[in-house]
């Protein structure tokens, strides 16, 4: 038997804790002393008490795990029951994170309002390119939006092209168009191929398109992952307006470099510019 001090002490808790899950029948003493009151627990109570500190750290009400641990789950099931309580954790996390890199970059676009120079962005043509692609829709042009749906696409594009045996002629394309849907967005992820690559090929809903040249395009290589794209597609937007020119859609973007370390990610915005006069 472990006084309750001590019982707090090798189960890493408040005594304040332990009288607390005394009081509301989730954690009840061994033995009360009669006369003096004083709790007293068994060691094997430590069990429960880990399962209810889990419990409660992976964000279930006491209620909640008073419920789960009177069910008497077995350690497999339990152990199920916590995998999954972490995904959801774990997922709500990432959740946070993007949102806090979407946060992150509205501040550094706020921060360099105004500092982009004429240096930094080149207008060119780009020319045709005959491109495989996968399509999906994503809810808005933010990036949080489009990064969740354009790199499953890529990933199942560079499967297919990889077991065809086709070898890409030239860095992934990726470009954007309304879709039907009231602010949604076409977002097309593609591959330069060959004249002699057919669609069918690769199979499923891969398609062969050929994207047209462009006379002119405001250019301008974004640093980094595409997460924290906004202050450089920003930049690039104010600088077309400043220049007296008008954007013709959605910017392309040419990936020039692709490690895993998407910090290290290369891209070059490339959107079309308006006829002049």
């Amino acid at each position: 038997m472990y006084t309750i001090g001590d019982f707090a002490k090798h189960g890493r808790v408040s005594v304040r804790m332990l009288r607390h899950y005394d009081a509301i029948g989730l954690l009840r003493p061994a033995r009360v002393d009669p006369v003096s009151g004083y709790r007293h627990y068994e060691a094997g109570q430590l069990a429960r008490l880990n399962r209810v500190i889990a419990l409660k750290e992976l964000g279930f009400s006491l209620d909640e795990v008073g419920s789960i641990l009177d069910e008497r789950l077995g350690a497999e099931e339990l152990r199920g029951m916590l995998r999954l309580r972490r995904a959801e954790l774990e997922s709500a996390m990432a959740a946070a994170a993007a949102r806090l890199t979407q946060v992150e970059a509205r501040l550094r676009t706020i921060e360099s309002e105004g500092s982009m120079s004429a240096v930094d962005v080149v207008v060119k043509s780009l020319p045709p390119v005959r491109l495989v692609e996968l399509t999906g829709v994503a809810r808005s042009y933010e990036p949080q939006d489009i990064g969740p749906v354009i790199g499953p696409l890529y990933d199942e594009l560079c499967r297919r092209v990889e077991a065809a045996g086709v070898v890409p002629t030239g860095p992934g394309i990726a470009y954007y168009e309304d879709a039907p849907e009231a602010g949604a967005v076409l977002v097309h992820a593609g591959l330069p191929v060959g004249a002699s690559v057919r669609a069918e090929d690769l199979g499923g809903a891969v398609r062969v398109v050929e994207l047209p040249a462009v006379e002119r395009a405001a250019t301008v290589v974004h640093r980094g992952s595409m997460d924290g794209v906004l202050p450089t597609a920003q930049a690039l937007a104010r600088w077309i307006d400043g220049n007296g020119h008008r954007s013709a859609g959605y910017a392309r973007e040419l990936t020039l470099a692709c490690p895993e370390d998407r910090d290290q990610w290369v891209t070059e915005l490339q959107e079309p510019l308006a006829p002049a006069g």
